[in-house]
């Protein structure tokens, strides 16, 4: 029997806290999305992208959620778009783009920052700023150097940071004008991945796939970061997450199979996170507790950087970790090629949790 609709009514208009949390899972190769209930940490949904119009090559790639819960944005890489969705995963506006790749949210203004997927050898020199409430696109800011696929925006709301797979430089760029300053990394090939940033904004780290490593800057001037540390990192550091009080940082190794877990008072890596369900870990999500760590796992035969996929050696999975005991507790089957993750962050971070129960 279906809910008479005043109930369901009156479910909408509840806080999305009382319909319970959800994280969303990309699944590239198979142009679906996972829904899983954060409270149960299962299934409950498989979004269709084909019965939505796009086609079987739309790779959906990385995922953003509103704090409130209420409505939610995908980037489709062979589709070249970026989609908002509601609740009920209706879609509300889109804006076409270029391989829209990685995507962060303005801390404070309603704007959606858009950066390039790494499967384009030659993307625009360019990230987007889209107005979230209308789904226009608002401008399009040069970043000057090839592939710029790193991105996150500084909780301090001021600047984004974008990072070049190609070449050994990022930026710090001003959001309101577009203002850039390009910041140089010595060495051999980094090919950076994706950053992560403390919630005070003091850190920002970014993963070095090529190079094995984890850089440190201290953003004390967000204009200009500065080298504070590099980590060593296991092969094939892919995406970073600082925990909500600022102390840990998880990495996913998409090529060593592990996270490895990073302690920010030493910068140096205390643990390594093990499971039969890693096979290529991608993406990473907290959970709005702090209790949780969820991966995603492609589990490809290609490369870190091949986005192409359809060379699976399974279907993709998402791995719970248990934060405090840094144990994984749950393998849940999701779609092929699991890869990016959203989730609603909490508007106040919780403490440090001691346990998972």
């Amino acid at each position: 029997m279906k809910p008479v609709g005043w109930l369901v009514a009156l479910w909408a208009a509840a806080p999305v806290a009382a319909q319970g949390q959800r994280l969303y899972v990309a699944n590239q190769d198979d142009a679906t999305v996972s829904i899983v209930d954060v409270t149960t940490r299962r299934v409950i949904e498989t979004l269709d992208l084909a019965k939505l119009g796009f086609g079987p090559n739309a790779k959906p790639h990385h995922v953003q959620v509103e704090p409130d819960g209420r409505h939610w944005y995908l980037t489709m890489i062979g589709a070249g778009k970026v989609v908002k969705f509601d609740r009920h995963n209706r879609i509300v506006g889109s804006v076409s783009l270029e391989v829209p790749g990685l995507l962060s949210l303005h801390p404070t203004k309603d704007l959606l920052i858009v950066g390039r997927s790494m499967s384009a050898v030659n993307p625009p020199k360019r990230i987007a700023v889209i107005r979230r409430s209308t789904m226009t696109l608002v401008d399009e800011h040069e970043v000057f150097f090839p592939r710029p696929h790193a991105l996150v925006v500084d909780p301090r709301g001021d600047y984004v940071y974008v990072a070049s797979l190609g070449v050994n430089q990022f930026a710090s760029l001003r959001i309101d004008d577009g203002h850039s300053e390009l910041i140089d990394v010595d060495g051999g090939p980094q090919s950076f991945t994706q950053f992560a940033i403390s919630p005070d904004g003091h850190w920002l780290v970014v993963t070095a796939q090529s190079a094995d490593q984890l850089l440190v800057y201290d953003t004390s001037n967000p204009a200009k970061p500065i080298l504070a540390k590099t980590v060593a990192m296991a092969k094939g550091p892919f995406e970073p997450v600082f925990t909500y009080d600022g102390r840990s940082v998880f990495v996913t190794n998409l090529d060593a199979n592990q996270v490895s877990v990073v302690d920010v008072a030493s910068w140096s890596v205390t643990g390594l996170v093990e499971s039969a369900g890693f096979g290529q870990p991608h993406g990473v999500a907290l959970s709005p507790d702090g209790k949780f760590l969820f991966v995603s796992n492609r589990h490809q035969s290609g490369g870190a950087h091949d986005h192409e996929g359809r060379k699976p050696t399974a279907s993709g999975t998402l791995v719970v970790v248990c934060i405090p005991t840094q144990t994984a507790e749950a393998v849940l089957p999701v779609g092929n090629y699991a890869a990016g993750l959203g989730i609603a962050l909490p508007r106040k971070p919780p403490g440090t949790p001691t346990g998972c129960r």
